[in-house]
């Protein structure tokens, strides 16, 4: 029978799915987002492609600022509901009320243009990313808060799984409500109900959060399994009473940061430029363009949990590498196979699907073994630098393929993605901390206890 020591130590599934309603909605509402806000800003404001560009930026670039300041904002919340849902249900709230707005401001200026309308609705725009922006950080790190560092992997998956349901409702919702058919030659599309739908699904998944996640009470039975464990503590005592990182942690720390940067420069470039990259290459139009990214994304979708588990066997070090691996020959497959074919092969399809699970095997274990280096109290800290260095990739890297791609050629495309991936495993070579426990396998890895 399982000590109450050792069930403090257990992933609570049940739980770790309730803690991903939080990350449900928060991609649901970014798919909507960034799915429908560039055509209002293109159809209906007529703005220009490289204006609605810089604005559809402007949430990377207000998140390099936002994420890590609200996350170590709310490590010092105090209050009687828990350090973290406090934000979420803040800034799920006025997402909500602002987000309502974006169609119905579109709708008015589409019947009665005026400029006040314009920069009413480029101003609800930035209040929403704002909004956006106070609770990512906070319901990221609450899976970490309620989660012993040797699952975190394993809770990870299950996050990044609730998160891709949220995709795909909005996705659904999107295919049944608004296909070609009905939108094809219209003047102006109303998205107030799809606006509407998508709000509804993050108040939904805000009171299933409010209701059923017992924050102050679970975090104080982690408080309490960290002191029955301290050696999972990586922090030491400064002599003062402060914990700090030792210099070889702070080094592996800097390691694995430049790590996440370096391969999300190498994965949102082949994201951003695939479609135009295949049209140049191939001919190809952007619906088999479109397929071969739903397919990587399926490819992680099916590999998330079975990754935790293979985590939980080998450790997060070597699946990362193992994922660093896969994608490297899969992109100088790539790279060989535009050499030697000018048509697309539906052998590309089996490659993406291989380039998902990689990029699955990364994903899951790189925010743990951040989380991993630092005490409880500063998750949501280590949280915003974690989204600092990605974001910063994300912002940074679809400018420098692109310039890349215009003044070289295409035949630079793979090249830049190998090569950056190859950048990312020289320095988690240099990772030595970070890694959990391993050796459990199958099922075990997750310790099903609710």
């Amino acid at each position: 029978m399982a000590t109450k020591t050792e069930d403090l130590g257990a992933l609570r599934v049940g739980q770790t799915v309730r803690i991903g309603f939080a990350f449900l909605s928060i991609c649901a509402f970014w798919q909507l987002y960034n799915n429908i806000v560039p055509l209002i800003l293109t159809g209906t404001f007529h703005l220009g492609e490289t204006i609605s560009g810089v604005i559809m930026a402007a949430d990377n670039v207000l998140g390099l600022f936002l994420l890590p300041l609200f996350g170590t904002i709310s490590d010092k919340c105090k209050s009687k509901m828990g350090r973290r849902k406090p934000f979420v249900l803040f800034g799920t709230i006025a997402a909500v009320v602002l987000m309502v707005l974006i169609p119905l401001i579109d709708n008015s200026y589409f019947a009665n243009p005026s400029a006040g309308k314009k920069i009413l609705f480029i101003a609800v725009l930035g209040a929403l990313l704002v909004a956006m922006g106070t609770y990512r950080s906070p319901a990221v790190a609450l899976m970490p808060d309620l989660t012993p560092k040797a699952k975190r992997s394993q809770g990870n998956a299950i996050i990044n799984l609730m998160g891709a349901v949220g995709g795909i409702i909005y996705l659904g919702l999107a295919a049944v409500l608004y296909p070609a058919s009905k939108t094809e030659g219209l003047d102006h599309v109303n998205y107030m109900l799809l606006f509407l739908l998508v709000a509804g699904i993050m108040i939904a998944a805000l009171i299933i959060l409010m209701i059923t996640v017992n924050e102050t009470k679970v975090m104080k039975e982690m408080e309490e399994y960290e002191k029955m464990h301290p050696e999972e503590n990586l922090a030491v005592d400064d002599g003062s009473g402060n914990e700090v990182l030792p210099a070889a942690v702070k080094k592996s720390l800097i390691f694995l940061l430049f790590s996440v940067a370096l391969w999300f420069v190498s994965y949102n470039a082949v994201e951003t430029w695939f479609t135009k990259f295949a049209e140049v290459t191939w001919g190809k139009g952007i619906g088999g363009a479109s397929t071969c990214l739903l397919i990587a994304n399926a490819g992680a979708i099916i590999s998330y949990i079975p990754v935790g588990v293979i985590s939980g066997k080998i450790g997060r070090k070597k699946s990362i590498l193992g994922g660093i691996i896969i994608m490297t020959c899969c992109y100088l497959f790539g790279l060989w196979f535009t050499s030697t074919h000018d048509h697309f092969a539906t052998l590309l399809y089996a490659i993406f699907a291989l380039i998902g699970m990689g990029w699955a095997a990364i994903n899951v274990n790189s925010l743990p073994m951040v989380l991993e280096m630092c005490k409880g109290s500063d998750v949501g800290k280590f949280t915003g630098y974690y989204y600092t260095f990605s974001m910063t990739a994300q912002t940074i890297t679809p400018i420098l393929c692109g310039f890349l791609l215009e003044h070289i050629g295409y035949n630079i495309y793979f090249v830049y993605a190998a090569a950056f991936m190859i950048f990312a495993f020289c320095t988690m070579i240099f990772v030595k901390h970070g890694d959990a426990k391993v050796g459990k396998t199958g099922l075990e890895a997750f310790d099903v206890d609710d």
